[in-house]
């Protein structure tokens, strides 16, 4: 078979794939990964910055997934869990249920993708409970299936129509309050919002059966909530009986600098959702949650829990365990969010930087006093840094912020060698560099 270069690769895209699987920033052709570097079929080195949406925590090519890979490989291709059981599932339940707190009774539910996961908890809680609500959070993105998207509430999503069992809140920040300008207040008044408004008026507590938050808000823009939030929030749902969902996905599995996001805020939640990196580059969501949950309903994938899957999830654990990646992620982001302060002092386009770990959002914007969103501005920074050899993605309500969240193995040195792309990229866009024709193409969430 002729290899293609990018160019032919990039037209037969075009042509035969639907546009409706992709979010596209630039026009790379991965050919092979390495640790945090990718390579495309032209051989050209890109230094990534995204860890593909912080699903390849571990590297793209982590000698001990892909051995542990290739030995089930050469067992089988397919195992399943849904009519059969096999080994690697109970090894990796057990050590889910071993890493995520709580003293009562757990099960685990393994899926294929964390839309799948959500849609799980999605459709079990009302069944297990015989309650008929859930409270998410706008902003929050849970997933592109039918319950998953109900519960969402990201801009990308507004021309679907929400889950009518679903109730949305304000998710709280410091920099763009929803308050007005009680950015001081922002718990205080997101979980006052909930109880004295929510619950009195449309959304009764008695018969709500989760609150499903983000500890970390991630494709809505890279939002740290005020510390006291989540403590708040566990406080509400002990005292009216409401179940407490945490949707890892994204944020987990060491990315934030502790192995789960929430554990910066010490609570305890009834269910915890996990994907992307869990697999180690391989296709695996899990649920880890109260027995009574999990017993209930009906569902499963035909692939969901297979064998291979649950051996590379089980080798991506060991080798963040194993390579300390957890204190790699801490130690290297801290690293990190020093360089990007450095680069908000020398350009105005960067509004404000918020993190944990090695999850770092830079919120570029027109204007500093006024908070005007730079949506323009920063698909020509994410264009102009794949031009210089760097990989870095955009999120948010306004698609105004730069996602920074390299895979765990990013060594300082590579840091640094991101940093100077990312300036010169910051100073091209501008000093009017980088044209509109050029990253038309490329809309990103749009």
């Amino acid at each position: 078979m002729t290899q293609m270069n990018s160019q032919q690769v990039y037209e037969l895209d075009n042509d035969l794939i639907s546009d409706a699987a992709k979010i596209r920033f630039f026009p790379i052709v991965v050919e092979r990964g390495e640790g945090a570097r990718l390579y495309d079929v032209d051989g050209k080195s890109y230094l990534d910055f995204s860890a593909g949406w912080a699903l390849a925590n571990v590297g793209y090519n982590h000698s001990h997934v892909r051995n542990a890979v290739i030995k089930q490989l050469n067992r089988s291709l397919f195992t399943g869990l849904t009519s059969g059981l096999h080994e690697p599932a109970v090894e990796l339940a057990q050590k889910l249920i071993s890493l995520t707190p709580g003293d009562f009774d757990k099960k685990v539910w393994f899926g294929l993708s964390g839309s799948d996961a959500n849609e799980t908890v999605g459709r079990l809680l009302p069944m297990a409970t015989h309650k008929r609500r859930l409270v998410t959070f706008i902003g929050g993105y849970h997933g592109t299936t039918g319950t998953s998207i109900g519960m969402s509430a990201h801009i990308s999503m507004t021309s679907e129509i929400g889950g009518a069992n679903v109730v949305k809140v304000p998710y709280p920040q410091t920099y763009r309050c929803p308050f007005g300008d009680n950015v001081g207040d922002s718990a205080r008044m997101a979980i006052n919002f909930l109880q004295d408004y929510i619950f009195k008026t449309i959304c009764p507590p008695e018969d709500v059966a989760g609150i499903i938050v983000e500890a970390v808000q991630s494709d809505g823009g890279d939002i740290v909530p005020p510390p006291e939030f989540l403590p708040m929030l566990e406080e509400v749902c002990r005292r009216n009986n409401i179940y407490l969902v945490l949707d890892e996905v994204k944020v987990g599995m060491g990315r934030t600098g502790k192995m789960f996001a929430f554990d910066h805020s010490d609570i305890t939640p009834d269910v915890v959702v996990l994907g992307k990196p869990l697999g180690g580059g391989l296709p695996l969501s899990a649920v880890v949650a109260r027995r009574e949950i999990l017993d209930h309903g009906f569902a499963l994938f035909t692939a969901s829990g297979n064998a291979l899957g649950c051996v590379a999830g089980l080798a991506a654990i060991e080798a963040i365990e194993q390579d300390n990646l957890v204190e790699n992620s801490r130690k290297v982001g801290g690293y990190l969010r020093d360089r990007l302060d450095e680069l908000a002092d020398k350009h105005p386009l960067i509004g404000d930087i918020r993190g944990l770990g090695m999850f770092q959002g830079v919120e570029l914007v027109t204007n500093r006093d006024t908070k005007e969103p730079a949506p323009v501005e920063t698909a020509k920074v994410v264009y102009r840094a794949f031009e210089l050899g760097l990989l870095v993605f955009y999120v948010g309500m306004f698609s105004n912020v730069l996602e920074i969240t390299p895979p765990l193995v990013m060594t300082q040195m590579e840091v640094d060698e991101g940093i100077a792309i990312l300036d010169t990229a910051l100073t091209d866009v501008q000093a009017g560099r980088v044209s509109d024709e050029i990253v038309a193409p490329f809309a990103g969430w749009s």
